[in-house]
């Protein structure tokens, strides 16, 4: 398991957001609801998705699967300057990330990042988004769907 690191670029993301936990997963109905209006989003820079959690700052601390956290699913734009009804903006700040490349659809991969390679690597959880990129290769029901996985990360 050897990421990348990345230093992202400001991003301005419109899309919807929804309040969950690990155990009342609204990622489905999210998604759901995100997708059948997608094409109304206007003002699109590409067709990667992003599927961001926001997290507060003792999340990662003392971990329970019941605590809630943001959810968004969204797309990259040029501009807020049209944002659709029930749709949010977003600003992605800059910042460095830690990319894995993940194929298929086991979740162990969360698991083998935040307790075995982000405490024997160089660096801290930071306290911004976290995302997974949705790109050309991804597909929710394909064992070999392809996405990448966005950890915020700081020098230790």
């Amino acid at each position: 398991m050897n990421p990348r690191i990345e230093t992202l670029s400001e991003k301005k993301l419109i899309g919807k957001r929804i309040e969950m936990s690990i155990v009342d997963n609204k990622t489905f109905e999210l998604w759901q609801s995100f997708m059948l209006r997608r094409k109304e989003i206007q003002n699109n820079k590409g067709t990667e998705l992003y599927s961001m959690q926001q997290y507060n700052p003792s999340y990662f601390e003392n971990f329970n699967p019941k605590a809630t956290f943001e959810k968004w699913a969204a797309i990259e734009v040029t501009d807020f300057d049209a944002i659709p009804p029930k749709m949010e903006a977003f600003t992605l700040t800059s910042g460095n990330y830690a990319v894995f490349e993940h194929k298929g659809q086991d979740t162990a991969i969360f698991d083998s990042i935040f307790n075995t390679w982000l405490p024997n690597s160089g660096y801290l959880l930071d306290n911004r988004p976290h995302f997974e990129l949705l790109g050309s290769k991804y597909n929710r029901s394909d064992s070999n769907s392809e996405e990448e996985i966005w950890i915020p990360i700081k020098t230790k």
